[in-house]
């Protein structure tokens, strides 16, 4: 029998796992304020883009509009919260040109309130916001499978074997299944996925065999959806780039720049450079290519299924 504090996290999980389905089912389709991450990254592009034409720097901006120093840099860092309206159109009226209508309707799209917002303590930065705004997410997932096609005890296995308090893991099991429901939009919303997994991720012994044969029935049936495509890199095709990353690349509806998120155990990186993220994508190919087909990667996993009945 596992220990009592074992015991306690196990129904918390599985009471998160129930309030999640619960929510799922009330939440409204554009409750998750789709749209708004990128929105508000765009304005802060946008912005600087005004400055420079106007030939200001950020600090006389800053100084015409009586702000404190840093203010304007920190708009165009994209470390602001939420954009103020009042600011937006100050701005507008020193940069000039008729772009006040432009820059009010990206802040209106920034301003609406993200789900995510309210796990400060699962998220330190906009990940979750930007995964729930790209046409196109691209995963690359050595070791583990990615968050967006794991199943419950999958999760459960993962989150109780690191050191975080009963409580954290909690919310981050509450926090990954809302990210899930972007899979699920039926607006026209839902993101195009190309998932390489690797033979050696699905190795691990974790739960029981029908937990291990739930995962492996969950991955083909995500794969089924015509807007999934999931690959396997077996062991037999040796070393390949990109083995000891956790790579993130998402691309975006119209002319918003891709990015890429790079994850660890400790902390997710956002990378933003042009080149870095052409970098990543240049990998991500290699191991397209190296990968099994997606016929045979689902012949792959109903091999593996049979081996666990």
């Amino acid at each position: 029998m596992p220990p009592p504090s074992r015991q306690i996290c196990d129904s918390q999980i599985r009471k998160a796992y129930d309030d999640a389905g619960r929510m799922s089912r009330e939440v409204a389709p554009m409750s998750d304020a789709y749209g708004a991450t990128a929105a508000k990254r765009g304005l802060a592009r946008r912005l600087r883009e005004l400055r420079v034409e106007a030939g200001y720097t950020a600090n006389q901006v800053c100084d015409r509009l009586n702000w404190g120093r840093g203010k304007v840099g920190r708009f165009e860092a994209n470390t602001w919260v939420r954009p103020e309206h009042s600011d937006i159109r100050d701005l507008a009226r020193i940069y000039g040109g008729d772009t006040l209508d432009e820059l009010e309707e990206l802040a209106a799209r920034a301003r609406q309130r993200a789900w995510w917002r309210d796990y400060p303590e699962v998220f330190d930065n906009e990940f979750p916001g930007f995964e729930g705004d790209a046409s196109t997410i691209r995963v690359v997932m050595p070791l583990v499978l990615p968050g967006l096609l794991q199943t419950l005890p999958y999760m459960q296995a993962l989150l109780t074997s690191g050191s975080k308090p009963p409580e954290w893991r909690e919310r981050a099991l509450r926090a990954r299944l809302r990210r899930q429901q972007i899979l699920d939009r039926d607006d026209g919303t839902a993101p195009e996925v190309v998932a390489l997994i690797t033979e050696a991720s699905l190795m691990y012994e974790w739960g029981d065999a029908g937990d291990r044969r739930a995962q492996l029935r969950h991955l083909l049936s995500m794969a089924g959806r015509p807007n999934i495509e999931l690959r396997l890199l077996p062991l037999a095709a040796g070393l390949h780039p990109g083995m000891s990353t956790l790579v993130n690349i998402f691309r975006f509806p119209g002319d918003e720049p891709p990015m890429v998120f790079l994850e660890n155990d400790a902390a997710i990186e956002q990378i933003d450079d042009p080149g870095k993220v052409e970098a990543h994508d240049r990998i991500f190919e290699q191991i397209r290519e190296a990968a099994l087909s997606t016929a045979d990667t689902a012949e792959h996993l109903e091999k593996m299924i049979t081996t666990l009945e």
